[in-house]
């Protein structure tokens, strides 16, 4: 008999789609899930910029994932939820399809991605979670925008403060 005990890691992600692509983040950077409220275009800003919303009484910017990861466009759908994710100490909307459900995925079901995966310097997949019947791509949210997208929305936000 083993004695040796394996000590398995959790991570609680909380899982959307975007498109027919299902996506994940951990839910420790996770805010809250909002239904997309009025957003307001901001002229002159990066086409993956929805806007601004007014959450709670704080504004604060809201990025279409599906246009800032180049996937295939299509309508917005009534499922459409706004994963308000804390990043640099600042909250970010993230505009995806639909809200799937909160998953604990064990260290053991999750495989580094392929080096190069995700087409920029920075790697916005932090692992591919092997599931029962699918994959689940985990985003690292510190990387998902680049230096020059948070800079961006800083003056956004300051604009419209």
């Amino acid at each position: 008999m083993n004695r040796r005990e394996v000590v398995q890691l959790e991570i609680k992600v909380v899982s959307f789609m975007l498109g027919n692509e299902r996506f994940a983040i951990d839910i420790m950077k996770v805010d809250s899930i909002v239904e997309p409220g009025k957003i307001i275009q901001v002229p002159d800003s990066s086409d993956y910029v929805e806007g601004l919303m007014n959450l709670r009484g704080t504004i604060i910017p809201v990025i279409n994932l599906k246009k800032k990861f180049r996937l295939a466009e299509s309508e917005r759908k009534p499922s459409a939820k706004i994963v308000v994710v804390n990043l640099d100490e600042k909250r970010v909307g993230l505009l995806v399809d639909e809200v799937h459900e909160v998953l604990s995925v064990s260290d053991s079901q999750i495989e580094q991605p392929p080096s190069g995966i995700g087409g920029t310097q920075t790697n916005v997949v932090l692992g591919i979670a092997k599931l029962e019947d699918d994959m689940l791509m985990i985003l690292n949210t510190d990387t998902i925008l680049t230096l020059e997208d948070k800079i961006e929305i800083s003056n956004l936000s300051q604009q419209e403060a």
